[in-house]
């Protein structure tokens, strides 16, 4: 693929040839994307590509309804619905008989997700205490003479509560502590955070990355499902190997001491309109990730992932990445080369990347 890659490459070096592929590339995107018609006849040229992406999607709504009835560390469909009464709870004017079409449904979650059998997955027990005290509020804010509140409230009475008290639910926004961070601050930290692509030959410490993780995990997800994994490369003699697949990177992945693949998962979610979540949400937490490093001394690199079937087949293979498992970039960490260049990537004016009353214009 690489000598492919490096012929492609001089054939697009010689002006005619480059033009002429210019040509007939226009020439189909103007008639793919004039109409839906002729993006569905177009689409059959990218058979495999399409084809591809809507396997991970059905793949993953596939997984999603297995993993309904199998024991996990974590369980998305839980965590869902309970971020739905907890939205719901903080709803002006509150409902006093919300979620009837579906607080039955998050008890059998919640009842299954707490039922362990010999030798099940450890449970997280932060996400069950959240559960529960959740429920509980719920229970005291609905009118439980509704009959389909009266009978999940006493299936909810029936089991037993987790082991550390609460309460984890709702509060008001006057208990929200102000931060001291300045913007002078914030702004400072992202003009000077920048991708670094040449590093010392210097371990990263594993708990590091750790507490750059627990900034990361706070930013915002779709109904809490936080659909993401980062897997951590740390071994010289893995490295390499995985930094160096995707385009861009070769050359520079010998040297990078840590290398982290953002993997988002499509088994998060039962319909197809969320096939773009794990996309969204893992980027919101890759970015407060690498502030996070910069703040402990560490610099990264992003490294952009193509959706190239022959790089995303060997990077499945080599991870044994199911079919509804998708890297979303990798991350390349370490302690800065003091010599090393670093672009200045000028960035766009104001006026560039925002209008304000867009409408009105």
């Amino acid at each position: 693929m690489k000598k492919l890659k490096r012929i492609a490459k001089r054939l697009l070096a010689i002006g005619a040839i480059r033009k002429t592929v210019n040509g007939v590339t226009r020439v189909f995107l103007w008639f793919g994307g004039s109409s839906r018609l002729g993006a569905t006849l177009y689409s059959f040229l990218g058979w495999f590509t399409h084809n591809r992406e809507q396997y991970a999607v059905l793949a993953g709504r596939r997984a999603y309804y297995r993993n309904l009835g199998k024991q996990r560390r974590t369980h998305v469909e839980l965590r869902r619905n309970i971020h739905r009464l907890e939205k719901g709870a903080t709803m002006r004017p509150r409902r006093t008989a919300y979620a009837k079409d579906y607080i039955a449904e998050t008890i059998e979650f919640y009842e299954r997700a707490i039922d362990r059998p010999d030798g099940a997955a450890e449970l997280d027990a932060g996400e069950t205490q959240w559960s529960f005290d959740v429920l509980s509020h719920y229970f005291t804010l609905v009118d439980t003479n509704e009959p389909v509140i009266a009978k999940a409230a006493q299936r909810f009475a029936e089991l037993p509560a987790p082991g550390k008290p609460g309460p984890i639910h709702p509060y008001a926004a006057k208990k929200l502590t102000p931060t001291d961070i300045t913007y002078d601050q914030m702004l400072s930290l992202a003009e000077n955070r920048r991708s670094v692509r040449w590093f010392q030959d210097k371990p990263v410490p594993r708990e590091l990355v750790d507490q750059a993780l627990a900034v990361g995990r706070q930013a915002p997800t779709a109904c809490n499902r936080m659909p993401y994994e980062f897997l951590v490369f740390d071994d010289p003699a893995e490295v390499p190997e995985i930094a160096g697949i995707p385009f861009g990177s070769a050359s520079f992945a010998h040297q990078v001491p840590m290398v982290i693949v953002a993997k988002g998962d499509l088994s998060s979610y039962p319909s197809p309109r969320d096939r773009h979540l794990p996309y969204i949400d893992t980027s919101l937490a890759i970015m407060g990730f690498v502030y996070a490093l910069e703040t402990l001394g560490l610099n990264s690199c992003l490294i952009n992932w193509p959706d190239f079937e022959p790089l995303e087949a060997k990077m499945s293979k080599r991870l044994g990445l199911k079919p509804h498992e998708r890297v979303i970039m990798l991350i390349a960490v370490g302690y800065s080369d003091p010599t090393g260049e670093v672009p200045y990537s000028r960035k766009k004016d104001h006026d560039t990347i925002r209008r304000f009353d867009p409408l009105d214009s």
